[in-house]
């Protein structure tokens, strides 16, 4: 049995939904562990585009299990507006395609309300810069113990019993952000008139993931956002409200890390960042906009334009190491192409002493200064490559500079978004 876990090494947007996808051919299932519909993966396949929040990215290939593991926060509503677009594109979701966890935790229109009051009542520094989808509140409900869960829906005096507990804690928090009263008896009608269809996908996630292990299938654990989002080991307090590390993706579904065989570090050959937040690389001038033109570098979710800059090995060696990678996928290499000149952040400066990690403070994270080396660039493309030997020389020792100062190897390089665009060193399912 193979278990590979996907994770981002960055700040998110690193190309997860295109690799996911790749992969996903060489597995027999596919699960979510973490995080919600604020993740926007994009694939392009075949000339079409898909844009997919909260389904496994595994859901565009037939003949697949996808799973949304009870580590994901789930906008019920969300989920069947996706399933249904899914069906308008021909991918038509049926139960035995697509497995809910049933403990998985409910997002709520409260929830949504929360966010987008708060990161509004913010001042402009104090912003994180939070989609407003709900994500935050829920995940303070799930651990508050009063959120509603999958199984709920099936269960209508436990129903009442969580309003009831969501009441007491809602109503005043709403009072004070200028919000509406919470009304219950709506909120409950509008989740029993969706508990039907929500429920005909529930199902005991963790039981089906470990009779697939047994039978030795091969299982493909996708996260969301970045290791640097983490809500422990990110930018504190610009990250998400979930653990993003590879080690999630056994509490998040329910299956022990003996499951997981390799994890794959997602980077992008330079660095973007969407919010608010620490970027040390950031190049905020003609090169920033260079990269995020070529990159086309604009959030799924949101359509907010990522901030860009340099790739930061730092920050990269870093994320691999808290979240145990065994290699790298390395995305966009493309968009370097026609640099005259590329810079790495090798190591930050803070006042008079040299760093090797990023700091934990908030206020030292914000004052690092990247310490970095350069490289020539190359002047020929490298779109849509598929070998070693369709890069040019200078493309190949960039990559090979990259993979010393991380301290991993590169299992794959992504050279364009089309799905078969990739340069495979070692199948991470082998």
């Amino acid at each position: 049995m193979a278990g590979v876990v996907v994770i981002g090494a960055q700040w998110g947007d690193e190309g997860k939904g295109k690799i996911v996808d790749w992969l996903s051919h060489r597995a027999d299932v596919i699960a979510r562990f973490q995080g919600g519909h604020n993740a926007g993966h994009t694939l392009v396949i075949d000339g079409v585009t898909y844009k997919l929040n909260l389904l496994p990215s595994g859901v565009v290939r037939g003949g697949k299990l996808s799973v949304i593991g009870n580590g994901v926060v789930v906008d019920p509503w969300q989920l069947l507006t996706e399933i249904g677009t899914m069906a308008d594109a021909g991918i038509k979701l049926l139960p035995d395609d697509l497995l809910l966890a049933e403990n998985a935790c409910l997002i709520l229109p409260w929830h949504r309300d929360l966010d987008a009051a708060r990161e509004g009542a913010a001042e402009a520094g104090a912003k994180i810069g939070t989609t407003k989808r709900g994500i935050g509140p829920a995940y303070e409900d799930k651990v508050g113990r009063r959120a509603i869960r999958v199984a709920d829906l099936a269960d209508e005096a436990a129903l009442d019993m969580k309003l009831a507990r969501l009441i007491a804690h809602h109503a005043p928090l709403r009072v004070g952000l200028g919000l509406d009263a919470p009304d219950a008896e709506a909120l409950k009608a509008a989740l029993l008139e969706i508990a039907p269809l929500i429920l005909s996908y529930a199902g005991p996630a963790w039981k089906a993931l470990s009779t697939a292990e047994k039978l030795g299938r091969r299982i493909l654990f996708e996260g969301a956002q970045g290791v640097m989002l983490d809500v422990d080991h990110g930018t504190y307090p610009f990250v998400t409200s979930s653990n993003v590390v590879s080690g999630q993706a056994a509490a998040g579904t329910g299956l022990g890390p003996m499951a997981i065989s390799y994890v794959l570090g997602l980077a992008k050959a330079y660095t973007t960042r969407v919010g608010a937040g620490p970027f040390p690389t950031e190049q905020d001038n003609e090169i920033g906009e260079r990269l995020g033109t070529a990159g086309h570098e604009f959030g799924t979710v949101t359509g907010r334009k990522r901030r860009c800059g340099w790739f930061d090995a730092v920050m990269v060696r870093q994320a691999v190491t808290v979240s145990g990678v065994t290699g790298l996928a390395l995305t966009k290499l493309d968009v370097l192409d026609g640099f005259e000149e590329l810079k790495i952040c090798t190591g930050y400066r803070l006042g008079d002493q040299i760093l090797d990690y990023l700091p934990a403070r908030a206020d030292a994270q914000a004052a690092v200064e990247p310490i970095y080396e350069s490289m020539p660039g190359w002047s020929e493309s490298t779109h849509g490559a598929r070998s070693w030997n369709d890069l040019p020389a200078q493309a190949i020792k960039y990559v090979r500079r990259l993979e010393e100062l991380i301290g991993k190897p590169a299992a794959l390089v992504s050279t364009s978004p089309e799905r078969e665009d990739v340069i495979l060193v070692r199948d991470p399912f082998e």
